[in-house]
């Protein structure tokens, strides 16, 4: 099980860990949604549950739920600026198929 953040990820993150004043690092995970089935979930974490699995990349901790494991395996989490937009960006290499707008996709 492997989950990247680019160093620009990494930087968001801390950052915005700093900011909030709270928090041990970032929740990802996938829900049912969309025209292609499943979209992702981002949020900060500030607990671990027990269904919950932690990862360690570059000084930050990624929480995914058991449930979502096999969906995220292999992710590259990017963070980004393109003109007036900025967020994260998802690299999953377990894509078979995504809607034409980009919110939702099938594994």
């Amino acid at each position: 099980m492997t989950i990247e953040l680019t160093p620009s990820a990494v930087k968001h993150i801390q950052t915005s860990l700093t900011k909030r004043g709270k928090g041990i690092g970032l929740r990802l995970g996938v829900r049912t949604s969309g025209c292609s089935g499943l979209a992702y979930k981002i949020e900060y974490a500030d607990e671990m549950k027990p269904e919950d699995v932690c990862f360690e990349n570059n000084g930050v901790t990624v929480v995914i739920d058991k449930k979502s494991l096999p969906y995220l395996d292999g992710i590259r989490l990017d963070y980004g600026r393109e003109g007036l937009n900025e967020g994260f960006k998802f690299e999953n290499p377990n894509i078979k198929s995504q809607c034409g707008c980009g919110e939702s996709f099938n594994v």
